[in-house]
């Protein structure tokens, strides 16, 4: 079980959701915990039960209003809260292809230098990285990825863009993301993947979940059209490797 770890305070939000609320900062433990106590409610779903969202510190647990019993639920998270196991389900681990730096990643250069380091280098050391999908948020599919190296951080953009590129690979302060749809944002646009986290024609139209593993690959840009083009096609192009 997760040792000396606080109890979670529990919310109402209305009469027919709670949320369960894990701490107040981004931090991998409490993230742990979240995703733990929803792996458990997908095994065993309380009464009444119709959906659950996960978020880097909260579980939001939505409920039938028709037959819902939110006392007798916060009890029930109560308890289960109180026996998580030790380790949540370790979730799938993704291979994902990005084109780093040029048009594909306009910042890159700003932020390596940010760092103390060559192009190549902020490169290698973030593709090196092994990140955890902590939650999708923002816009559909989006993922907010932990396990930035903290050498590669920097603060967010002073004036945010009105408008970038779908599926762009972003750092902002400690956090790096995989973005889905364009639009506007004030994260370090370091790269652009080809592959689509989100394709409402697909089922499930998200192909990352929260709890899910990221491990990047760098890739040359005469690779990009015949990935992009695959992609766009319906292939994957992200490699499941477990």
């Amino acid at each position: 079980m997760i040792g000396a770890a606080p109890a979670p305070r529990i919310r109402a939000l209305g009469e027919a959701a709670l949320s369960v609320e894990f701490g107040d900062r981004i931090d991998e433990a409490v993230n742990a915990r979240v995703h733990a106590l929803d792996a458990a409610l997908a095994v065993d779903p309380l009464p009444g039960q119709a959906e659950t969202v996960p978020s880097y510190r909260a579980l939001l647990v939505v409920f039938d209003p028709e037959r819902a019993d939110l006392a007798a639920a916060r009890a029930r998270l109560a308890n289960l809260a109180a026996h998580l196991p030790a380790e949540p389900g370790a979730g799938r681990l993704w291979r994902v292809p990005v084109l780093y730096g040029g048009e594909a990643g306009p910042d890159l250069e700003t932020i390596a230098a940010h760092a103390g380091l060559a192009p190549e280098a902020y490169v290698a050391r973030h593709a090196a990285g092994r990140y955890r999908v902590h939650m999708i948020g923002f816009q559909p599919g989006f993922c907010y990825l932990g396990g930035l190296d903290p050498a590669l951080a920097m603060p967010r953009r002073a004036e945010p863009r009105l408008r970038i590129p779908a599926r762009t690979v972003s750092v902002g302060g400690f956090q790096t993301a995989i973005g889905t749809v364009a639009g506007p944002s004030g994260w370090h646009v370091i790269g652009r993947t080809p592959v689509r986290p989100f394709n409402p024609a697909r089922d499930p139209p998200f192909l990352f979940a929260p709890g899910d593993r990221i491990a990047f690959r760098a890739v040359h840009a005469e690779d990009w059209d015949a990935l992009d083009a695959e992609a766009a096609g319906g292939a994957r192009v992200a490699e499941r490797l477990a």
